[in-house]
Formats: structure tokens, sequence, C-alpha cells
């Protein structure tokens, strides 16, 4: 589980199995810290904050929430169209929390729901749904500058 879901994120296998070792090994050096009541979901989240990591480190962000300009960005095939992702997801996420980062890939890489991204990231729905509104507005006003 946690391997596929470093490799979704990545799309880089060695960087995913690094990734995927990080993320055991967080566990057990926070292991006293943790609260253990849901395993699964605690290795999914720690695997995206350290997946996220990764993507910060390497110079480029997550994912926008304009699904139709998210689309144009999944299945950009030439270098200059990925650099141009790239400087719009810089763009996009700069200044923004950790969280909010973290709320875009469960929601629209992941398809949970807002309940369930809720549930995940420690906040109510209608916090999940505000963040989300203001990163889409955020969006909109940064695309049109690159395309």
């Amino acid at each position: 589980m946690v391997i596929r879901r470093c490799r979704q994120l990545l799309n880089d296998e060695e960087q995913a199995i690094d990734a995927a070792q990080d993320t055991f090994v967080k566990v057990i050096r926070y292991k006293e810290k943790l609260d253990a009541k849901a395993p699964s979901s605690l290795l999914y989240r720690i695997a995206t904050n350290v997946c996220l990591n990764v993507i910060r480190s390497r110079g480029k962000k997550a994912i926008p929430t304009d699904r139709e300009y998210l689309e144009t960005i999944a299945v950009s095939q030439g270098h200059e169209e990925r650099i141009v992702a790239g400087e719009v997801l810089k763009a996009v996420f700069r200044g923004e929390k950790k969280s909010t980062r973290e709320i875009a890939v469960f929601y629209y890489v992941d398809n949970m729901t807002l309940e369930q991204v809720a549930d995940t990231v420690g906040l109510s729905v209608s916090g999940v749904r505000k963040r989300l509104r203001n990163l889409a507005g955020r969006v909109q006003e940064r695309k049109e500058a690159f395309l």
C-alpha cells in the first residue's frame, strides 16, 4: 500500500522506494508519539507527507484544484509543457500550508470525499471545503498568467 502510494505521487520508481522506506523509518522513529488506532490511514498519511516533501525538494509542487487544468498538466508530454506545468504548481502552492497541499492531493488525486479528507487531516468538512475553494481561486488567477 505504501509503495503503491509513493509510486502514484512521485512517478519515479527509485524515489518511490526511498520514500516508502522513509515512511517506515518515521513510523519507527516516532512510534511512541503515533496514534495507531487506524494504522493503514496513518501509513497512508505519512507516505503522502514524505512524497510531498520529495516533490517540494525537487522543485515541483502538488496538484492544482482546477480539474480541467489538472488533466492538461497530467497529460503534458513535452519538456516545455512540463516546465510550464511545474511553474504553475509552484505559483499556486507558494505560501500555502502543508495541510492545504495534503488536502488537494487527497481530494483531487485520491478522489477522497470531503468527509474522508476532513477525517484524515483533522479538520471539519467546512474547513476542507473552504481551503479547496480558496485554492481554486488561486489556480484560476495564476493559470491564466502561464497559458
